[in-house]
């Protein structure tokens, strides 16, 4: 499927690719070696490079499991590349996968380049599947979002030479793995003293997932400025969501059915943000009257919701952006930032969702 300039890669057995790298490129080993030491011909581990299809499993696993023993590495001019930036996310289903598409697609454009997508099926690390399909294709470079690669899969693409960058990693990605994020702390930090400016003293929380760095960052941005207020962290307002609409409106309506229920509410994203609106909805709470809301991200729908979200802007189109010349630029040879961490400001955008507390 295609459309500007970007294509879905579908899970099916990769394509011949050109059949051999030669000579010795600064590794401990030559290929010719590597192919002595594990008992096959030279072509056989060419193809294993190239991410062909005809290779028994057990040869390939073990000529892989040499090349990564040697440090192999290809030499970039060895290494001809497809026209293309592989851009893999563990979901592609939301608006928000779009702003990061666009992203990608602005500067793959510019350099002429074709954007491969990928989806991992909610898996946080992409399988070997993946892994031998992204050799084959041999891209300029690899966009994970939201999500990572194992040992395994690192060491794949480096013997290739293919260039990979993390946006918004789930865990830790590693001191060598360069990333590209936002100031997620300090976001959920804006959002929570912005309620608390505004005389909120029970403001409750729908978390995304705990598993990712970047919805634990926010949550304890929310959990710091209630502590600087001199305010309690009160666990039971303090739920975990997915970042889904469903999400949203469960947890949502859990937190506004209790007795005791809270003011005000911090969504760890803007799409949990809105099924939090059904939920107050279905309950008779007017927002901002009787609940105020804030989200994050600043999805384009933010602003035509009503009341328009408040919420949290997220540069999701510029961090993608950031993402896909990095990894260019790492694919022609320059060296990996000092800073392997680089995260672009985060930002308040006020809107009517949010307002002081009842009797104020």
């Amino acid at each position: 499927m295609r459309g500007r300039g970007v294509t879905i890669a579908r899970m099916t057995s990769p394509q011949p690719a050109e059949s051999r790298t030669q000579g010795r490129s600064g590794q401990t080993a030559t290929l010719a070696e590597i192919a002595r030491e594990a008992g096959v011909s030279a072509p056989t581990v060419s193809k294993v490079l190239n991410g062909r299809a005809d290779v028994a499993p057990a040869t390939r696993s073990r000529v892989e499991g040499l090349l990564r023993a040697h440090g192999y590495r290809r030499r970039r001019a060895e290494a001809s590349r497809s026209p293309l930036i592989d851009l893999v996310f563990h979901e592609l289903e939301s608006a928000w996968a779009m702003e990061v598409i666009r992203g990608v697609e602005n500067v793959a454009r510019d350099a002429g380049l074709s954007v491969v997508l990928s989806e991992s099926a909610g898996r946080l690390t992409p399988g070997r599947t993946w892994a031998d399909q992204v050799a084959a294709r041999r891209p300029h470079g690899v966009i994970l979002v939201l999500s990572g690669l194992d040992e395994s899969g690192r060491a794949l693409l480096t013997s290739r030479s293919i260039p990979f960058v993390v946006m918004d990693p789930a865990g830790d990605p590693g001191t060598d793995v360069p990333s590209i994020g936002a100031t997620n702390w300090q976001g959920g930090l804006a959002a929570t003293r912005h309620l608390v400016e505004l005389g909120h003293t029970r403001i409750g929380a729908i978390t995304g997932p705990s598993r990712m760095m970047c919805s634990r960052a926010r949550v304890d941005g929310y959990r710091a400025a209630l502590e600087t207020a001199g305010l309690p962290v009160d666990p039971q307002l303090i739920t975990t969501g997915d970042f889904h609409h469903e999400a949203g409106y469960r947890q949502g309506l859990a937190l506004l059915r209790r007795e005791d229920r809270p003011t005000a509410v911090f969504a760890g994203n803007d799409l949990q943000a809105l099924g939090l609106y059904e939920a107050a909805r279905e309950l008779g709470l007017r927002i901002p009257e009787d609940l105020s809301v804030v989200g994050f991200d600043d999805l384009p729908i933010a602003r035509w919701v009503g009341p328009p979200l408040t919420t949290v802007r997220q540069p999701l189109t510029e961090m993608a952006e950031a993402a896909a010349r990095l990894v260019l630029d790492l694919g022609k040879g320059a060296e990996a930032p000092a800073a392997t961490r680089v995260e672009l400001a985060t930002s308040l955008v006020v809107r009517s969702s949010t307002a002081a507390p009842a009797g104020r």
